[in-house]
């Protein structure tokens, strides 16, 4: 047991920093990603169909292809193709913008089409504007009927970073693969599995009452 814990207490540190690298992917992800998939969302549900058709192209190949796939592409596609240097990192940051905001504007567009078409009218027979039925009413009752599934996909997220050692970033699982090499251990990747738990668990915890929160909202209006 004593073994154990110095070896946690030599370990720790190390993984951690590879666990920060992850958390920093996930935020800039999350950041990005969330916002990018509300417009995609709109041009599929477009009329104009150029973009809807461009926007139904795009989810269809970033939900169809696998993100290690779109990681090595992105990677090596501005060096190779373009002669423009990028950063490991910043490939990584690309690549999952691009395929969480496909998945987040397919779950925006169930949760907008589940909102009644009678709100659509009702806001019209009181004079409001399309960008004041949007945002006004139903992007807000749409946050509501997507939040577990955003949830779900934030939880995913976490998991998906370990996918950018591939490429070289040095992340959590990076740092894990090194060290346990260098010790000839399997410990290191018990280590990085509490780890993993441990951001989970917080992340679920903040989902939960985010969910709450709009649950207590909901039964109000009720």
């Amino acid at each position: 047991m004593s073994s154990l814990m110095s070896q946690f207490a030599e370990m720790m540190p190390v993984l951690l920093s590879g666990a920060w690298v992850s958390v920093k992917l996930f935020v800039a992800t999350l950041v990005l990603a969330l916002p990018l998939g509300f417009p995609i969302m709109l041009g599929e549900n477009s009329r104009f169909l150029p973009a809807r058709w461009f926007c139904k192209l795009y989810v269809f190949v970033f939900r169809g292809t696998p993100l290690l796939l779109q990681l090595m592409f992105f990677y090596f596609f501005f060096p190779i193709v373009l002669d423009i240097q990028i950063s490991a990192f910043a490939a990584s940051v690309l690549s999952f913008v691009l395929n969480y905001a496909a998945y987040l504007a397919e779950i925006y567009r169930g949760g907008m089409n589940s909102i009644d078409r009678g709100q659509y009218e009702a806001a019209h027979s009181l004079g409001l504007s399309k960008a004041q039925t949007l945002f006004g009413i139903i992007v807000p009752q749409m946050l509501r009927v997507v939040m577990p599934p955003v949830g779900n996909e934030c939880i995913v997220l976490v998991k998906d970073t370990a996918l950018v050692y591939t490429i070289g970033v040095v992340e959590l699982m990076k740092r894990t693969y090194e060290i346990s090499n260098r010790e000839v251990t399997m410990i290191p990747y018990l280590f990085a599995a509490v780890i993993y738990l441990a951001i989970t668990f917080l992340l679920t915890m903040g989902l939960r009452k985010i969910e709450s929160h709009y649950s207590r909202y909901d039964e109000q209006e009720g």
